[in-house]
């Protein structure tokens, strides 16, 4: 599910960059890896479990974001004799390079996710490893887990596979480059064949009321002496490649439940007051959302190529703040079991070079298939790697919450004493002058102290900027 993607256009001594920098250290973020975990990195690039399934005839190919090294999935997709399609989808193997109990697997639980700064990531593996001999790279054998799942002609999953063997990538694809093709009808089969594969399981989305959204990603560009903000809206070929991740994870979460054991990603339903807030925003963007019209109707309407619509997108993630890992054993499925957003049982296991939880996921679904208990080094983490996770999300949304606050405040330096069209679409219940406005350009959510006046709740307010400093990540807004 998606997080809010942000990324910085400006050069590496800008004031932006230098307060990014800041945050990093502020926030104890780790710089670089200790050399026990980088030698045995090593190590393990030079001597990885391979197995002895060779899959290597298959023509993969990957889709990822053009810089992107770490690439964890490859995937192949045909038509089945007889109708319907085959769904082979190649997972980064990190198992067969990280030895249970070891340095290396001892930092990546220390780290749990890959996070993301607007301007670098700090990875959860050593680059050894993540994007050089474990990631997919074209052209070279790799170790992966290979999923096989049969679709019918409605697109609906009635067979499911994994098991490990060595893949090869044959073309490495961006989405623009991936969306031409498609467009101008020139993608051979396994590419074309995205398009209608990812329509089918979009249909089947709506039909089981599960919701995707199409989150725009933020550039922020260095220009005349400040900051300006632009959206990219994500291309169809972006939301049809995350159909067959979420295929993946859903077919995962089926094993794992049918198996009695396994880790869930799970989401209750968004509390009426967070929805309610939402409705705040959505007026504050002038963007129509009629009471009887759902969320998830709502959200299918938007135009993530509209600069108000984009900015919606972005503060729908706030819904999906809920999400944590359940582990379970002996039948005993948690309560709740389903991830609202998805509609359905769902866990991460696509990947395992950015995420922890996904390369346990992907051994106990491989455990399944083969009718045998879990290996005893995932049994133990079981008890352990939801409670990981949550430390991990926690440290990922305190870096993201810290970096919007910083960028925001990076895009209104320069502009304090000037008055802003906003909306307030939050106030605190027991101090009702202290609140949250969303400015309609930019788009931008920020505080508001009203200095004793009670703000009004869901309703248009001329305000003006009294602070807006990256080095602190200070915006502060008053009423006019």
């Amino acid at each position: 599910m998606p997080r809010r993607q942000m990324h910085v256009i400006c050069a590496a001594e800008a004031p932006l960059r230098a307060a990014l920098r800041a945050l990093r250290t502020t926030l104890d973020v780790p710089d670089g890896f200790p050399a026990e975990v980088l030698a045995e990195a090593e190590r393990a690039a030079r001597e990885p479990r391979l197995p002895e399934r060779d899959a290597t005839d298959v023509p993969f190919f990957t889709i990822d974001p053009p810089a992107s090294g770490d690439l964890d999935q490859a995937m192949h997709l045909e038509r089945r004799a007889g109708g319907g399609f085959r769904v082979r989808y190649a997972i980064a193997d990190v198992a067969a390079f990280v030895r249970p109990g070891g340095a290396l697997d001892a930092e990546a639980h220390r780290r749990a996710l890959t996070l993301y700064f607007p301007d670098e990531k700090v990875p959860l593996h050593p680059a050894t490893l993540s994007e050089g001999a474990a990631s997919l790279l074209p052209e070279q054998t790799r170790p992966a887990l290979l999923w096989t799942i049969d679709l019918d002609a409605d697109g609906r999953a009635v067979a499911t596979d994994v098991r490990r063997a060595l893949v090869r990538s044959r073309a490495r694809l961006d989405y623009e480059g991936a969306q031409r093709q498609i467009d101008a009808g020139t993608a051979e089969e396994p590419l074309a064949l995205l398009k209608d594969i990812g329509l089918l399981r979009e249909r089947l989305e709506v039909e089981r009321g599960g919701i995707s959204l199409d989150v725009p990603e933020q550039e922020i560009v260095e220009q005349d002496h400040g900051y300006a903000l632009r959206f990219r809206a994500p291309l169809p070929a972006d939301g049809w490649n995350a159909q067959i991740s979420l295929l993946t994870g859903m077919a995962a979460a089926h094993l794992m439940t049918r198996a009695g054991t396994g880790i869930l990603r799970t989401l209750p339903t968004a509390p009426d007051g967070a929805v309610a807030r939402l409705r705040r925003t959505a007026k504050a963007l002038h963007i129509d959302w009629p009471h009887h019209v759902s969320y998830a109707e709502v959200v299918r309407s938007l135009d993530p190529a509209d600069h108000l619509h984009a900015a919606f997108l972005q503060e729908c993630t706030t819904l999906l703040r809920g999400a944590g890992y359940t582990a379970f054993s002996g039948g005993r499925l948690p309560d709740p079991a389903v991830h609202a957003a998805v509609a359905d049982t769902y866990t991460h296991c696509t990947a395992p070079l950015r995420r922890l939880v996904d390369r346990y996921a992907g051994e106990l679904c491989l455990s399944a298939v083969a009718g045998e208990e879990p290996p005893a080094w995932v049994r133990e983490a079981l008890d352990v790697l939801p409670k990981e996770m949550a430390e991990g999300s926690r440290r990922a949304n305190t870096v993201e919450r810290e970096s919007v606050d910083i960028v925001e405040a990076a895009l209104l330096s320069g502009r304090v004493g000037e008055l802003f069209d906003a909306f307030v679409i939050d106030v605190k219940d027991h101090e009702p002058d202290v609140g949250t406005v969303q400015l309609q350009d930019p788009a931008v959510v920020a505080p508001i102290e009203g200095g004793g006046a009670e703000l009004p709740l869901g309703e248009a307010l001329r305000v003006r900027l009294m602070q807006a400093d990256p080095g602190a990540a200070k915006v502060q807004f008053a009423p006019a």
